[in-house]
């Protein structure tokens, strides 16, 4: 067995102080494999936006330990690339600035030679290719689709080819159609780029369509209450989220986010009043 790529123990995370203190996050045990792509669902609240920042180095957390490639994480880094679910572009530049824009940070061009120049320009090409953004590379970022404008967020942390891929809710403001376009589009990406990535999302049909492992977590405090494995192959099409393994495993989840989340037992509360009889 070789080493996981990122390494979760005992993880601990608290907001607050004193009696307002407020535990996030408890005992976050999970091992992640190099070019695993793992996705977190669960009832908003249980943390997983949370721990996702945790591991790319923009929040701190209180105790317990993050691995990656054997190393105590310390801050962000290059390794690790994150895609919001806002886009955050730099609306003054155009697509293929917005792609390049890490290759101005002091990280990339130390020690950069003339050869590292024109192979992130050939880079470049090849990410506008592959994102279906030829014929936009031009454009501004007030010119482009919400799916476009996502491709461009995405072609951006690939740029800099990072071993790690943290994707927070990236296709929630998205069509369904658009989001069918961009399931199949990072599943191509991860196929060809071999990243490691995790995946945050509150669409449990997303989550089983893209993952190879599901991860649920569960509220107050946050915490992972059960692992799935996705009976998918490799090479998917939307037409599998209609098999019967896939809408088992769906309902299996979503029965299970209803249960630790208390959303049951609110169903129950719902039906009790609608059962009984108001006098008149």
């Amino acid at each position: 067995m070789t080493q996981p790529k990122i390494v979760i123990r005992d993880l601990q995370k608290f907001f607050g102080e004193g009696k307002q203190q407020t535990q996030a996050l408890k005992d976050i045990e999970l091992a992640i494999q190099a070019n695993e792509f793992i996705t977190f669902v669960g009832a908003s609240g249980c943390g997983k936006s949370t721990l996702l920042r945790i591991i790319g180095g923009l929040e701190q957390h209180n105790a317990g330990d993050v691995l990656v490639n054997g190393q105590a994480i310390q801050g962000a880094g290059i390794d690790r690339a994150m895609v919001f679910q806002h886009y955050s572009l730099y609306p003054w530049l155009g697509v293929r600035d917005n792609i390049r824009f890490c290759r101005r940070l002091q990280a990339h061009t130390d020690d950069c030679s003339q050869a590292d120049v024109e192979a992130a320009s050939g880079r470049t090409d090849a990410l506008i290719r592959l994102m279906g953004l030829s014929a936009v590379e031009h454009a501004y970022p007030n010119q482009l689709s919400g799916g476009m404008q996502q491709r461009v967020a995405i072609a951006r942390a690939l740029m800099a080819k990072p071993d790690i891929l943290l994707m927070d809710e990236p296709f929630g403001a998205l069509d369904a159609q658009t989001r069918e376009v961009m399931h199949d589009l990072i599943r191509h990406v991860f196929k060809l780029e071999k990243t490691t990535i995790i995946f945050v999302t509150h669409d449990v049909e997303e989550g089983i369509y893209l993952g190879n492992r599901v991860v649920l977590m569960a509220p107050r405090p946050g915490r992972i209450d059960s692992i799935y494995e996705v009976p998918l192959p490799a090479e998917r099409h939307q037409d599998m989220k209609h098999s019967p393994e896939f809408l088992q495993l769906k309902r299996q989840i979503l029965d299970r986010i209803r249960e630790t989340s208390g959303m049951k037992t609110d169903f129950d509360l719902l039906q009790q009043l609608t059962n009984t009889s108001v006098p008149m």
